[in-house]
């Protein structure tokens, strides 16, 4: 099948690799624009790109798709990839709003062939469209997740459903390992998927139980010591790898990656216990941090890190 793929993060190029394998002919990639990393912020292309071009297949790296925005550029990328004569477009996590311009470029596959545009989606929907699905799900304690094939519409993640997969969320389970767990998940469902082309249907999403996954930002990772220790725990999870949880010890930010709740009590944000991890009572329970990092250091356990910055049983932080 001849397709358009277009993604940005780890999360998309697992579904390009399972299509290049799969033998499907990729003729064409968008990917957002190389962006600085690491470092020496050097401009670094984007796994998918870094993917496609290993493979031979032409990549472009629009910064909008939009008319309003770059009239004669996007419609120029619009009639390109009308040009493509792709029997269908592939969405993974690709970051920009796509015109109905190019939901509509490809021919379209399915019963009726009006299946133009498939977007593969980390969550069930209609729960957690937008922007941080996976991140959303496990800070609200959700008990799977999962992904849908849907049919693209300009809506936010409205799209009609077309096949689903679905998978526990465990209490190991941080954004980063649910979000891998996923991608394979999506892009085999995926690849099975268009092996009958001709046989795929949709069926509208449910009215009811939709909710939105807003986009994380940087001030959530403040840790409010208030909260329940499960809320606390799940946020642990739910912001690794970004935005990561943290609090203020003598003005040191001490950040948190694994992290459990104990039914303990104390005045929240007191140390409770340091010989068995970093115990902090929170507003209900305790919160026991077992991996945790200070600025400019490496990721530490509890023993390590309590010896490079000791804590005292009593004292309260941040």
């Amino acid at each position: 099948m001849k397709i358009i793929f277009a993604g940005t993060p780890d999360f998309a190029a697992v579904a390009l690799k399972h299509l290049i394998d799969a033998g499907h002919e990729i003729a064409l990639v968008l990917s957002q624009p190389d962006r600085p990393s690491g470092r020496g912020m050097k401009l670094t292309p984007s796994p998918v790109k870094k993917l496609a071009l290993e493979h031979g297949i032409p990549v472009i790296t629009p910064v909008t798709l939009s008319l309003k925005k770059a009239p004669e550029e996007s419609a120029r990328i619009h009639a390109d990839l009308k040009a493509v004569g792709a029997d269908l477009l592939v969405v993974a996590a690709y970051g920009l709003i796509l015109p109905q311009a190019v939901l509509d470029c490809a021919k379209g596959i399915g019963r009726n062939g009006d299946i133009r545009a498939i977007n593969i989606h980390g969550s069930l929907l209609p729960r957690w469209r937008g922007a941080a699905p996976v991140a959303r799900a496990i800070e609200s304690g959700d008990a799977e997740s999962g992904v849908v094939l849907m049919k693209m519409e300009l809506g936010l993640d409205t799209g009609p459903m077309i096949r689903t997969v679905r998978t526990p969320i465990t209490q190991e389970d941080t954004s980063d390992t649910l979000m891998m767990r996923l991608a394979e998940l999506g892009a085999e469902l995926l690849v099975e998927s268009l092996r009958t082309p001709d046989e795929l249907d949709w069926t509208p999403q449910p009215e009811e139980g939709v909710t939105y996954a807003e986009k994380l930002l940087k001030t959530e990772a403040v840790i409010d010591w208030t909260l329940p220790a499960k809320v606390l725990a799940n946020k642990v999870r739910a912001f690794n790898p970004f935005p990561g949880t943290v609090f203020d010890k003598d003005g040191v930010p001490v950040k948190i990656w694994q992290a459990e709740a104990l039914e303990l009590s104390g005045h929240p944000g007191e140390v409770l216990d340091t010989t068995n991890g970093l115990v902090i009572a929170c507003g209900e329970g305790a919160l026991r941090a077992t991996v945790l990092q200070k600025p400019g250091k490496p990721k530490m356990a509890f023993g390590p890190f309590l010896q490079s910055l000791p804590f005292t049983v009593g004292e309260v932080v941040k």
